[in-house]
């Protein structure tokens, strides 16, 4: 069972809107990103929501989740992916870890991520992008301890050593200020 863990309780200081609640298409960048983990066929999905949660559980409705709360989103983005990987169920192989404000990231992608993973299912698996690998990226079980201990805003990026990949030209794609949101919108 590979498990996903969608960050988003990020506060979008910088975007001056919550950009987990932004429209793509009609369809709210949260509940676009779960819903690509789950048709990825990832279970269970794990969206990590900050303590103001209430319109965020709202775009997930009738979706199959299972929120986390991170009571230290102020802390930065390795607080949540902690909190993601303490949610794990003991029985996930591995865990996919995204982000909400990927806009290029689709369901092909992370398919072709977890099929690289699977490969060689002991290493983690990162996609290629502006001359690093970064997520989405799938980790072994072996590696859920260091999601655990992760803190301030580098997250994961320490784990990724050895990494398989996955090319991923728009990866630095992401929606972080106003600029970036009308850019996109063009």
């Amino acid at each position: 069972m590979i498990a996903a863990i969608v960050l988003a309780a990020g506060a979008s200081r910088r975007l001056g809107q919550p950009k987990q609640l932004v429209a793509v298409a009609g369809e709210a960048l949260l509940r676009k990103a779960v819903r690509m983990a789950l048709e990825a066929g990832c279970s269970p999905v794990i969206p990590v929501l900050p303590t103001e949660h209430d319109r965020f559980l709202a775009v997930l409705q009738g979706l199959e989740v299972s929120p986390c709360i991170n009571l230290q989103a102020d802390e930065g983005m390795g607080a949540s992916i902690r909190a993601g990987a303490f949610a794990l169920p003991a029985g996930a192989e591995g865990a996919l870890l995204m982000a909400v404000d990927q806009v290029a990231v689709d369901t092909d992608l992370l398919r072709r991520l977890v099929a690289a993973w699977r490969l060689d299912p002991r290493r983690p698996a990162g996609c290629a992008y502006e001359g690093r690998i970064g997520i989405p990226a799938l980790f072994p079980k072996s590696l859920f301890p260091g999601l655990q201990a992760c803190n301030g805003e580098s997250g994961a990026k320490g784990l990724l050593g050895g990494a398989l990949h996955v090319a991923f030209p728009r990866g630095g794609d992401d929606l972080d200020t106003p600029e970036d949101l009308a850019r996109f919108m063009r």
